[in-house]
């Protein structure tokens, strides 16, 4: 038998098994209860949304003169009301699944979002969001500090990355968050296969199992190596998941497939992070097709596919979906028909105890200078609504915990009224 203590396990494991070494009975207690949870899915545009594309101010006569190629014709957008302005606004038309969603109620979408100076860099633009400071965004996550309040013992899998690296907002002084990109290769790795593995796993645990009452080292080091395993075995349950519709067959759809999973075999997750890119879009954006007519089939098909599922289980009203991006784009195409780094964007929530409907106002796109609803000689859209204030309703009115603490700071007043 060849096997090495380093190969036991595989997908960084034992990274984050290393802070959390408590036994595997106090692990699995939210799985044992089998009650599920209130799930938080955070949802990632990477690159910078045109939320101008997505929420269209269709009959504003300035949005088709300075989108003379991007502009989406009145008679294709998918109209959705009017805000507190007066503003006729629409979906894109390819977000037919979200627009089902919000005629059903279950969709908010908060408009003009951001913060004062807002950052055009990718990076910045994360972080701030990220660790909600502008002036400490090399601290840690909002998540993160969110998680480092919870009481222990800690279940290794009270959060779960999808994508390899931990992002900034996940990250806490004393939780460690798994990055599983897969649950079906997140497994007890041995160079063998079939039965001799599987003897190396169940030899490994009984090793485990004995530790001398007078050795507490080794206990410690058996303890995490047997809540190692445990939360391997929780995690490969995951795999197994088969959901009764379709799902998108691309990297997005493959995720939020995990994440139903995860709520499905009720493995203790109650913090979700999926991301999905290609929203820079400087050049050839598109509007009725595409690079960003495909944008927006991978985010609204991928997000209905998951509501739907969610929903056949019973679960979709212990479930809220964040939406969100670094930063908008500004108002005006370029000379390359895409738009450039802007500023304020908007934000979207779904769940079964969202409280559905348009949040804040839309930009008028007038260039006229005294314009409250632009900025930046009116290139772009002025922030109305603190980001800040969003997570502080998510974090008092969906996890029960204290936004003030969580942001350093107070932003309920203003916050609108999602959950």
């Amino acid at each position: 038998m060849n096997f090495s203590r380093r190969q036991f396990v595989k997908g960084g494991v034992t990274a984050f098994t290393f802070g959390f070494a408590a036994p595997q009975v106090l692990c699995d207690i939210a799985f044992a209860q089998g009650v599920p949870s209130r799930n938080l899915v955070v949802v990632y545009l990477s690159g910078g949304n045109d939320s101008l594309s997505t929420v269209i101010p269709y009959r504003d006569p300035f949005y088709a003169s300075r989108r003379p190629t991007l502009a989406i014709p009145a008679g294709n957008v998918l109209q959705i009301g009017t805000d507190s302005s007066g503003i006729e606004l629409g979906l894109h038309p390819r977000l037919t699944g979200l627009k089902s969603i919000f005629d059903s109620g279950r969709l908010a979408i908060v408009q003009r979002t951001g913060y004062a100076n807002q950052s055009r860099s990718h990076f910045t633009g994360f972080d701030i969001w990220g660790t909600a400071s502008t002036t400490n965004t090399s601290g840690t996550g909002w998540l993160g500090r969110y998680l480092d309040l919870i009481a222990p013992p800690i279940d290794p899998l009270i959060a779960w990355n999808t994508v390899r690296e931990t992002p900034r907002p996940l990250m806490a002084r004393t939780v460690g968050v798994p990055a599983i990109t897969s649950p079906a290769t997140y497994a007890f790795s041995s160079p063998n296969t079939g039965a001799e593995a599987t003897f190396e796993k169940t030899a490994q645990t009984k090793i485990s199992s004995h530790v001398p009452v007078n050795v507490p080292h080794l206990a410690f080091v058996n303890s995490t190596t047997q809540a190692a395993l445990g939360t391997l075995d929780r995690v490969a349950t995951v795999a197994t998941y088969r959901p009764a519709n379709t799902y998108p067959n691309n990297g997005f759809g493959q995720a939020l497939t995990a994440v139903a999973g995860a709520m499905n075999k009720q493995i203790g997750t109650k913090v979700f992070w999926v991301q999905t890119g290609g929203f820079d879009t400087h050049a050839a954006q598109g509007a009725n097709q595409g690079a960003y007519f495909n944008l927006m089939a991978t985010l609204g098909d991928g997000l209905k596919a998951f509501y739907d599922d969610l929903n056949s289980q019973g679960l979709l009203n212990n479930t809220v979906v964040l939406v969100y991006s670094e930063f908008g784009r500004r108002i005006s195409e370029n000379g390359s028909a895409g738009t450039d780094h802007g500023a304020g964007g908007n934000m979207m929530l779904l769940g079964g105890l969202v409280r559905g409907g348009i949040y804040g106002t839309a930009p008028n796109l007038n260039m006229d200078p005294s314009n409250p609803t632009l900025e930046n000689n009116n290139g772009d859209v002025k922030w109305e609504t603190d980001f800040r204030g969003v997570y502080a309703k998510i974090l008092d009115g969906w996890l029960g915990s204290n936004s003030v603490t969580v942001l350093g700071a107070d932003y309920r007043a203003g916050a609108p009224n999602v959950l």
